[in-house]
């Protein structure tokens, strides 16, 4: 695996949205019965997950917690130097959902703004980018974005993703620190699963846009199939199994700490079950392995930060504490990082409304 290590670069705060509506199954049965729901909360651990209206983007939610982070942090938009949007879910085929950012977010000409297209991983392969441009320039300070509208992609019918997952979106505040401690990550990449977790339409390889031959009633169905996500749970569960174990060790050791060292594992929200398990064969204390499944659902590229505020925000403001985060999934991809954070102003989950401005471009 590829190891790093981050000099003088400091997470300063974390911000995360989510749409205000939620949806649960276990008060709407058109998908499963009571009992089912009951037995599906018991595994996924998600009681409700959030849903975005179909005006409001990933790029909208990442902005709301970009302006609520801002405002706490009390810096100037002109001040960020480098602003990187993680997701899967971008605004338009081109340009990259980072330029239409920068304009709205009112930062400087002189930003550095480019998309990263990954999930699971995502964050964590953000804020190493955004670390090493930040220790490479002349910017002094970077907001790393992440966000997906992951329930845009499920089917209506599809008993094995529609009570997973939810849309959920957050940003990152990096900032030089000649007195920050190190950052020590672990990165990897797999792509013989990538067929595990997918949607095979609507790149350039399986096109969505119209032809100029109509297609056949087939092919169109096809179509509509293969734009939806395809999620082998077994092959997920197996993969997560056989490699976050072995993450997490090779991470604590490339940082020289142990699990007694480590106040909090913040790992990839993918379901109840799995983090359970992954702690159990870790040997992780069970009480250092936060779970917020219950209210949001695994919300993609999004879920670590969105952990981070709903679950440790009071802890993150009062004190310095050593966290693992780890993101690992589609692709297959995964990264982890040994850092410090805190204290920063509360971590929060801003919540919004459906009629949030969208962004646009032009």
């Amino acid at each position: 695996m590829l190891k790093t290590i981050v000099k003088g670069v400091r997470i300063a705060g974390v911000c995360a949205s989510v749409p205000e509506t939620s949806h649960s199954f276990m008060q709407d049965h058109s998908l499963f019965t009571e009992e089912e729901a009951k037995k599906l909360l018991a595994t996924t651990g998600v009681y409700a997950r959030r849903v975005a209206p179909p005006h409001i983007c990933a790029s909208d939610m990442c902005l709301a917690a970009t302006e609520g982070l801002l405002e706490q942090l009390g810096w100037d938009p002109e001040s960020i130097g480098v602003l990187i949007f993680i997701s899967q879910d971008s605004d338009y085929v081109l340009p990259a959902t980072a330029c239409v950012l920068q304009k709205r977010l009112g930062l400087t000409k002189d930003c550095a703004a480019f998309d990263i297209n990954l999930g699971c991983s995502g964050l964590i392969y953000g804020i190493w980018t955004a670390s090493q441009l930040l220790d490479s320039s002349t910017a002094t300070r970077a907001l790393v974005l992440a966000g997906d509208t992951s329930t845009r992609f499920l089917k209506p019918e599809d008993r094995s993703t529609m009570p997973l997952f939810g849309d959920a979106g957050a940003a990152v505040a990096l900032e030089k620190d000649p007195e920050a401690p190190r950052m020590f990550g672990i990165f990897g990449t797999d792509g013989s699963g990538a067929p595990n977790i997918m949607v095979k339409a609507g790149g350039r390889r399986d096109p969505l846009v119209p032809p100029i031959e109509p297609h056949s009633e087939t092919e169109a169905a096809r179509l509509f199939e293969d734009a939806r996500l395809h999620l082998n749970g077994a092959e997920v569960f197996t993969f997560s199994l056989r490699l976050v174990p072995g993450l997490l060790r090779e991470t604590m050791a490339h940082a020289g700490v142990g699990i007694d060292d480590i106040d909090y594992f913040a790992l990839h929200q993918a379901n109840k079950f799995m983090l359970e398990h992954l702690a159990k064969k870790s040997k992780l204390p069970r009480e250092k392995v936060p779970i917020d499944m219950h209210d949001f659902g695994n919300t993609s590229s999004a879920s670590v930060a969105l952990l981070l505020c709903s679950r440790l925000g009071d802890e993150l403001a009062a004190r310095k504490h050593k966290l693992l985060l780890a993101g690992f999934g589609v692709g297959w991809s995964w990264g982890a990082l040994v850092t410090d954070i805190g204290p920063i102003p509360r971590p929060t989950v801003i919540e919004i409304p459906d009629d949030f401005p969208t962004l646009k471009a032009g």
